[in-house]
């Protein structure tokens, strides 16, 4: 499954892939290797590669692609159907591709019409887009075949490139009389009659060119090229098949064929399917599809975020509303040999040190580590775990260590079931909860301290969650020292409340400094 899938692999695909791939977005690009504009030797008005051959355009898009991850697939689209989590693409030799979203850039065909001649020598000396190739084409003989209204649009622009420009009416009706003075005012003549063929000449070299049109009558116009206003026809059966059909598209209020309608970002009506480039604007240049291309790309890059973004909080609030409960912590025991190092915790170590020895509640002792450190010490313990796996672990380790005798194992969850009391430490070692289960749990903590014990609690400092150390991001269930000191009722000393600094290594391999919550309070005797 793939974040996107690109249907088409011309200037707007390549250009949203490349957008998408850049934002870490898997992607995939179907490409049929039919460019519209591979019959041009040359593109124009793409600023920094004016004059480049579109292959060349195409190959070096492709080569960066590959850079960032995206992939690429020789292959035509035929249909594409919704499926779960996404859509299921078909193409014509059997393979089928599954992508969350689908950007749609199969482009559009060029209808020409039917002159003997004229489709041979298309994307050469004869043209359509004066943006295109006016500059290569200025100053020379050309004649604009009549197809339309759009045509006497068209003739004035081909004025703009040559003086030396004819209206080829090719059966069409002679022009009214405001179209024929502006034609006549510009200097541009009109020929009627029908076309019959195209002329041509073979220079020295072999190479043939266009010398002008012959018309049904005989006679022959003379010209350099030929510009005809094709029907643009939208390459749709993608799109189609997701209930997706062509509309008719207009331009400077001029019918130019059919496209596939989309909003400003590419959007269509079907959600999760985007259009750019000639398949939805057909008047779009390369620079103006490899712009759609992009627009389109942000505009799946954020759907895709806002996804994402609903499936983690779905995600977490599953999470926080399972991981506490007794079947979590037995599966996550269950999982591994070993959950925790073996070693005591530090801040246990360090506080306890020296300590004469008394009664300890070690709260969420897991494999037993501080229980076994505490009762080589001296201490009576219970221990305590919602983990039946982790109190069998501990017990074992507690025998190995020669000091069962001095630990009570005990299965209960302290969140619901009485600690005890008169302990003369209790010692609570990054037991993370949400905060009304925390206020809950530490108070009643507190009260099992006996007179004169003390309450240690150690935690994940919320300012580790803007270091790289990999802690797991529940910002609600971290605390500060001061504020669980803050819980204590009357009749308690705090002794210690502060983030305290410790180095560790996290998952790059870099050292770095973390902090430890630590609340150290006695009660009073």
């Amino acid at each position: 499954m793939y974040d996107v899938v690109v249907v088409g692999g011309g200037a707007a695909g390549l250009s949203g892939a490349l957008a998408l791939a850049r934002s870490r977005r898997s992607v995939l690009v179907l490409d049929s290797g039919e460019p519209r504009n591979g019959p041009a030797a040359h593109m124009h008005n793409v600023l920094g590669r004016d004059g480049t051959p579109p292959g060349e355009l195409l190959a070096d898009g492709r080569a960066e692609l590959l850079r960032y991850g995206a992939e690429l697939v020789s292959g035509r689209a035929e249909s594409a159907i919704r499926a779960a989590g996404g859509f299921r693409v078909a193409l014509a030799d059997g393979q089928v591709v599954r992508g969350r979203r689908l950007l749609v850039t199969t482009g559009l065909v060029d209808e020409l019409p039917e002159i003997p001649g004229l489709a041979e020598r298309w994307g050469r000396d004869v043209a359509h887009c004066p943006y295109c190739h006016g500059w290569e084409l200025r100053d020379q003989r050309i004649g604009v075949i009549a197809a339309g209204p759009l045509s006497f649009h068209q003739v004035q622009m081909w004025r703009q490139i040559t003086p030396h420009v004819l209206l080829l009416l090719n059966g069409m009706p002679e022009p009214g009389a405001e179209q024929a003075e502006e034609l006549a005012a510009r200097g541009i003549a009109v020929v009627g009659g029908t076309i019959g063929a195209l002329e041509t000449a073979v220079d020295d070299d072999g190479s043939d060119r266009l010398t002008g049109v012959r018309l049904d009558n005989g006679d022959v116009v003379a010209l350099d090229a030929v510009v005809v206003a094709p029907r643009f026809t939208a390459r749709s059966g993608v799109t189609e098949s997701l209930g997706l059909q062509a509309g008719t598209f207009e331009m400077h209020g001029f019918v130019l064929g059919s496209h596939i309608p989309a909003d400003g970002s590419g959007a269509t009506s079907v959600p999760g399917v985007w259009v750019a480039g000639n398949v939805t604007n057909l008047g779009a240049t390369v620079a103006v599809a490899m712009a759609g291309g992009q627009t389109a790309a942000a505009a799946i890059n954020m759907d895709l975020i806002a996804e994402d973004t609903r499936e983690a909080v779905a995600g977490y609030r599953h999470r926080i509303a399972t991981m506490f409960s007794e079947e979590a912590w037995e599966e996550r025991y269950r999982g591994r040999d070993a959950v925790w190092s073996g070693r005591p915790n530090p801040v246990l170590v360090a506080e306890a040190s020296g300590t004469p020895a008394g009664r300890a509640l070690d709260v969420g002792c897991g494999e037993g580590a501080d229980a076994v450190w505490l009762a080589g010490r001296g201490w009576q313990v219970t221990a305590v775990d919602i983990s039946t796996v982790a109190l069998g672990r501990a017990a074992g380790h507690a025998a190995t260590a020669g000091v069962a005798d001095r630990i009570s194992f005990r299965h209960a969850d302290l969140r619901q079931d009485d600690p005890g009391e008169g302990y003369d430490l209790v010692s609570a070692q990054f037991m993370h909860l949400p905060p009304d289960a925390r206020r809950e749990l530490y108070t009643r903590l507190a009260a099992a301290v006996g007179p004169g014990g003390t309450l240690l609690v150690v935690g994940h400092h919320p300012s580790d969650l803007a270091t790289t150390v990999g802690r797991m991001h529940f910002p609600d269930m971290l605390f500060t020292a001061e504020e669980i000191a803050g819980l204590l009722p009357d009749g308690w000393k705090v002794v210690t409340a502060e983030a305290r600094p410790r180095t560790v290594t996290d998952p790059q391999g870099r050292e770095i400094t973390i902090h430890d919550a630590v609340l150290v309070a006695q009660r009073d005797a």
